[in-house]
This record gives structure tokens, sequence and C-alpha cells, in this order.
């Protein structure tokens, strides 16, 4: 918004200065506009005398002082331009250009904040992917959040998503699952069994065997094939996997089975493809992948001598799948425990002949649960670890989601239990939420009081004149371009740092100013900041599907 104005205006006085030979074009697309980290620096700073100079063997307070005298006609938009230091410019925006954003964002309303900076491109974003073998733990659930939220800040920017779970409901840990079903069935029949030394724990697997008692009785007892047993904890575990995600409001495009690049002879085709390129090569009795040739520090093994192919080769044959139904980027969310497979699966990408830099992969880091400062390790009920129902029994979808998008992905999550339960201020998704619901709460009281809105036309927004106000209008007015930088750069948790921000400073606000006084035109004025407030709050909690109450 404001921003991209000066910044235009910014650019217009360079290709000026240009033209008259005040420096040359060097710098073009090199110097910036930001917000400076200090108070007292101007509301947005440009480094562009500094970048010239360095450019052109000149002063760069010289240059400073003349791209100065070309900005400070603009008082439309500037109220002053100042030189600091080495040579930044600083601009200070003339308050009523912050008062111009509110009807922008009253009249956008739901749609304020979105954008169309993807084009229509085509995004595939890849999360949770667990497979069918137990419940969702709350390492998942994180990574369903932040999947989720990453997927809905592209869609806000204009691209088109496509979200996807890949499975694989084959192979080696899909045989033990039904393993352990079959001995605890066996079990609970009070027959002889005996249990996979790597089976499935927990409460579940006996679930899922008591509801083979109740369907089959003692029919399946000699059975020596394990399908019906894998197949039955497989739908059950799914239903269950699918019944978590919406809890959290989750819903896919898209599943995809690992199983059919298999059946569908692609991972046959994508070893003769390297064979073919003479980047695959056998020794020992298994296949490898040449690696030294495309970047990495050894060779790896993509098919065991025993005939199995490690779990390089799927990943490579469905990475390849996703260039070839056309997606231009491909985002994949995983566990920091992928940090070693990420390279290799990349290099066999490029061995195929597809760009790995359309590929993206988010690793986010593990949950601690925090109770009374302890490490919450055992669940009670029915895994050997906490599960994402568990924890949503406790904290509810709007908290759960709020708090796994508090940390940057890549840093360690401390899930403070404590807190998420906490009905108060304290908690930052009830501080944020609160913030929502009082500005609900102003509106009913102006209309008891017969104070109305009126027309948006009308507003007296040139009353907002105290610091407090413009700070609030300067953060609705950079609602958009966060958005974006969070869209494009993956990384949702700067909109719950934006949303805390915003709502501290709302709750400042109100505790120190009357927002519906005796003066009428005033109020109005503060109830449409209210209302663009609510705009904001309500778009920005949407955004990470988060609920925005009206009331609390």
């Amino acid at each position: 918004m404001i921003k991209t104005r000066l910044k235009i205006l910014i650019d217009h006085c360079f290709n000026q200065g240009v033209e008259a030979g005040f420096w040359s074009a060097a710098a073009a697309g090199v110097y910036s506009l930001d917000e400076p980290k200090h108070t007292g620096q101007g509301d947005l700073a440009t480094n562009l005398a500094m970048v010239v100079a360095g450019k052109d063997q000149k002063n760069p307070r010289a240059i400073a002082a003349r791209l100065l005298e070309m900005l400070a006609p603009h008082t439309e938009l500037l109220d002053r331009v100042e030189i600091a230091g080495p040579g930044f410019v600083n601009c200070y925006i003339n308050r009523s250009v912050w008062q111009s954003v509110l009807p922008e964002v009253c009249v956008q309303d739901a749609a304020f904040g979105l954008s169309k900076i993807g084009q229509s491109k085509k995004v595939l974003v890849e999360f949770v992917s667990a497979n069918p073998t137990g419940p969702l733990s709350v390492g998942h659930g994180r990574q369903a959040v932040l999947g989720d939220a990453i997927a809905s800040l592209l869609a806000a920017t204009g691209h088109q998503v496509t979200r996807e779970y890949y499975y694989n409901d084959a192979g080696r840990q899909m045989r033990v699952l039904g393993e352990s079903t079959r001995a605890r069935y066996l079990e609970a029949l009070g027959l002889p069994f005996a249990f996979p030394e790597d089976g499935y724990q927990g409460q579940y697997i006996r679930d899922i065997a008591g509801e083979l008692i109740k369907e089959h009785g003692e029919a399946l007892k000699d059975e020596a094939d394990v399908l019906p047993f894998k197949n039955k904890a497989e739908g059950v575990i799914f239903a269950d996997i699918n019944a978590t995600l919406h809890r959290l409001g989750i819903v896919f495009d898209n599943y995809y089975n690992e199983h059919s690049l298999y059946e569908n002879g692609l991972i046959d085709d994508v070893v003769a493809s390297l064979r073919e390129k003479g980047l695959a090569f056998d020794q020992d009795g298994a296949v490898w992948f040449k690696g030294t040739e495309c970047g990495l520090s050894q060779d790896r093994v993509i098919i065991k001598s025993t005939g199995e192919p490690t779990y390089r080769l799927p990943d490579i044959a469905y990475h390849r799948e996703k260039f070839r139904r056309g997606f231009d980027w491909m985002v994949d969310i995983f566990g920091s425990d992928h940090i070693a497979t990420v390279p290799d699966v990349l290099a066999g990408v490029k061995a195929l002949g597809y760009d790995p830099a359309r590929v993206t992969v988010v690793l986010h880091q593990f949950v601690t649960l925090l109770r009374d400062g302890q490490q919450v390790k055992m669940s009670t009920r029915k895994a050997n670890f906490v599960t994402v129902d568990e924890l949503l029994d406790e904290v509810g979808p709007d908290v759960a989601r709020f708090f796994f998008l508090m940390r940057k992905a890549d840093s360690q999550l401390e899930f403070d239990l404590d807190l998420a339960t906490k009905t108060s201020q304290e908690n930052p998704v009830y501080y944020v939420q609160y913030a929502h619901a009082r500005l609900h709460s102003i509106r009913r009281q102006a209309e008891a009081r017969g104070i109305v809105l009126g027309n948006l036309q009308d507003a007296p927004l040139t009353r907002l004149t105290l610091d407090d106000e413009t700070m609030l209008l300067k953060a609705m007015a950079a609602f958009p371009a966060l958005v974006q930088g969070a869209a494009l750069d993956l990384a949702p948790h700067r909109l719950v740092f934006f949303l805390q921000d915003v709502a501290g400073q709302f709750h400042s606000y109100y505790n120190k100013h009357r927002i519906v006084s005796e003066d009428e035109e005033l109020s109005r004025a503060r109830l449409w900041l209210a209302m663009g407030l609510r705009v904001v709050l309500r778009n920005g909690l949407a955004l990470i599907g988060v609920s925005a109450p009206e009331s609390m």
C-alpha cells in the first residue's frame, strides 16, 4: 500500500537522477526501502544514497541531499524527509495518508489482504503424509497446521493450491501393523499369539482387534494371511486420522498412494531412466544411484540386495510425478528427521532432468508438551505417545492451531498446556480473540447510546490524530504486504506475531482512550478505526484457521 507508493516515488527520483547525470544507473534494483528498526528514524528509510555512492564512488550524504531535494515537494505523501547517519534517507509519512488507509480496509472487508501476486501459479503442498499405522502424534499436529496455514496463505495470494496427503498402505510397516492386530485378536480370544518384536503398541490396536471379534467372532483365528487384519486396521486408523484432521479444520484435495507407483510401473521406470543416463549401477547385489555425479557426497543404494527399494526410490518417483502433473511449485512439509533424505530426493529429481529449485522443503522441529514446567511424555489412553485428539480434547482446535504456529517452523516448540488452557489475557490466542470480541462490543455499546457509524464517505477520519491511532493505522496498512511475505516465504508464524502485536496495541489504546465519548464526531471516527481493526484481526485469524468470536 503506502510503502509501494513511496517506493514508486523513490524509483522515479532515481531515474530522474540518472537522466540528469547526478548518478549512474548502476544501483538500479539494488537499493531498498524498509521500516527502520528503531523509533525516531521515520516511517520508512532508504539506503539509495549509500548504494549509489558505493557504485559511483561518490559522497553518500551528498547523494542523500540530492534525493531529499527531489522528495521534499511531495507533501501529499511525505510530512518530512531527513538524512541520517552515513546517508540513510528517513521518510515520515503524512498523517492524512495513514488516515486514508481506513476506507480501503473497510470497503474491501473480507478481501483486505488478498492479492494476485501468485498469478495463478499451480502449487502442490504436501503435508502430514503419515502412514495409517496409528493415531496422529502432536508432531503430526504441528505439521498439519503448518501445512494448512501455508496452503491458505498461498491461496490468499493468488496461487492455485492443491493440498495433498501422500501415504503408503503396503510394505513392511503395514505388514507389521497387520501382524500386531492379529496378535491382539488372538490374545483377546485367549489363544496363543506371538507379538512382533517391533509391533505397534497402544490401546488402539486392542480396540481394532475387539472390532474384528465383534464382526467375525473366532472365524479368523486360523487365518494365515495377515491381509484381513491389515485391511481392518488401515481402514479404522485412516478414518481416525481423517476425523482428527477434520477437528483441526483440515481437508485435503488429494490422497496419493505410494503403492500406485509400483502398480503403474513408475518405480521401475525411474530406475530405467537413471540407467539410461548412466546414473544407476549394480554393486554387491544392490542397485545404486550415482549421487556423486549429482552433487551428493556419496552414492546411494536405491534397491537393496533383497530386492526391496529404499525410501529414496519411491520418493524420487513421487516427486517426478509432481512435475509431470504440471505443478509450478512443490512445497514439502517434513519433520526434521527427514533432513538427511531431502538432498537425496532432490538430487534424484535433478538426475531425471527436472529443476529441483521448483521444490521447496520446509523442515519443522519437534513439539514438547509441558505441564507445570515438566515435559509430558506419555499418553494415558490411546497410544504410547500423546495424540492430537488428546491435545484437542484439552485445549480445543483454536488454541492448538495458534500455539502450533507461534514459533518458526525450524524452532523447537514448547507447548505450555497450563498457558493454553487459561481463559485470560495471559493466553496468546485468548488475547487476540478477546481483542476482536471487544471491538464488536464497542459497536454494540455505541448503538445502545444512539451513536451510529454513518456513511464511510462522511467519516471524520481527520480526528484520528493521536500517535496511538496512527500506530494502529500503520499496522492495518502493513497487513497486505505481511500476508504476501508470509506466503512467499512459507512463514505463517509472522501472521501470529502480527496478530499479537496488533491486539496488544489495541488493548493499550482501549485502556488509555475512550472510544465512545460525549464527542460524537470523535466517537464516529474511532468507531471506524475499530471497524478496520476488526477486519484485520478477523482476516488474519481466518488465514491461520482460527475463529474470530464476536463475544467472549
